[in-house]
């Protein structure tokens, strides 16, 4: 997914207002948002010699030059979105050098031959045991490799390299996960989830929670990627939860199973803090008789700010910046801004892919 960039986001240390207390989650999440940080901005922006790769045949995958991989299928997923297969070569199915590379979450470069310019991209479920890996590409009028791979026909080649970590994904580290996407940057959301819930299963208490936005039901991610999403969450509501938003749901009817999941409107402070349970600010008689009522019950629920959580987004950058705060210089993290910092999130919680 191009919007899920590799160009190394440092995290930033700069912190929102002065707590009283700092629980030892939270600074166990800003050293390693800071470590991670340093070690991405090491590695990707450290000058490279990578877009003058040369291309070698019969070699494992590496970031450090490319591999001809072939397209198997090219399949129509709404407008201006496709699904592109591709098969990787048996020899080049290994990695050359770090056996976890294929850990969520992990992006590729694809390179286009006609103009030598590099994009990068998420594999949707990571590769398979068959070696093929599928990826949710948007044609964009000014993107010059989305178009171009666009127009690929089964049989043709194409050169990648990598894989590239995103973001380094570590069980049991979280008790709270919050990915919030926006049209493709649901790719690496659903390569994580994927991969932990659908495909290992991993066992353990971690919550995952999926806030996704596209502009009209036919933009939504294609059935064969959200509907195993959807169908694990109503059996597990306790470890995943999904919300859908798009700009008018009245533009196509969205299939049963997705419209109890989906609301018109956008993602913004207002929906993160209903859907988290949080208060917005805004107070009326129901909530306070509400919170009265939990309180006298012992139900009162735990605050998810006060848990070690993380949260991550992906998506246009003028939607990450309403959400999130802008990148900062070099697209380094920069400070938690946005509906997120309203809301009370900091730093050591919020990366932005």
């Amino acid at each position: 997914m191009i919007r899920s960039r590799l160009r190394a986001r440092l995290f930033s240390t700069a912190s929102t207002s002065a707590k009283p207390t700092v629980s030892r989650a939270r600074i166990s999440s800003v050293v390693f948002f800071t470590s991670t940080g340093l070690l991405t901005a090491s590695y990707f922006l450290w000058p490279s010699k990578y877009r003058g790769s040369p291309t070698f045949v019969h070699k494992p995958l590496s970031p450090s030059y490319f591999v001809p991989v072939t397209v198997t299928e090219n399949s129509p997923a709404g407008p201006n979105l496709t699904v592109l297969t591709l098969s990787i070569p048996p020899d080049s199915r290994a990695v050359d050098k770090h056996p976890t590379s294929f850990d969520p979450v992990w992006s590729i470069f694809i390179k286009d031959d006609d103009i030598q310019v590099e994009r990068p991209y998420t594999p949707l479920h990571g590769m398979d045991e068959h070696g093929n890996i599928k990826l949710w590409i948007k044609k964009y009028p000014r993107g010059e490799v989305g178009r171009w791979l666009h127009t690929k026909q089964p049989g043709d080649t194409i050169e990648i390299r990598g894989p590239l970590k995103t973001f380094p994904f570590y069980d049991k580290t979280w008790d709270e996960v919050v990915m919030i996407s926006g049209g493709t940057g649901f790719s690496p959301f659903h390569q994580l989830l994927f991969r932990r819930l659908l495909q290992d299963n991993v066992v353990d208490n971690t919550r995952f929670t999926l806030l996704h936005a596209s502009r009209s039901p036919a933009e939504l991610p294609p059935p064969p990627l959200l509907q195993p999403l959807l169908d694990f969450a109503a059996l597990h509501p306790e470890r995943l939860r999904i919300r859908l938003f798009v700009d008018n749901k009245a533009d196509i009817q969205a299939p049963d199973s997705v419209s109890g999941h989906l609301e018109a409107g956008r993602i913004d402070k207002s929906s993160i803090a209903r859907l988290l349970d949080l208060s917005d600010g805004s107070r009326t008689w129901a909530s306070w008789i509400g919170n009265l009522w939990a309180k006298g019950q012992g139900t009162e629920a735990v605050d998810v700010r006060r848990k070690n959580v993380l949260v991550l987004i992906c998506g246009p950058e003028p939607m990450v910046a309403a959400i999130a705060g802008p990148y900062g210089r070099n697209y380094s993290q920069g400070a938690v801004g946005g509906a997120l910092a309203e809301l009370g999130f900091g730093a050591g919680q919020v990366w932005k892919l």
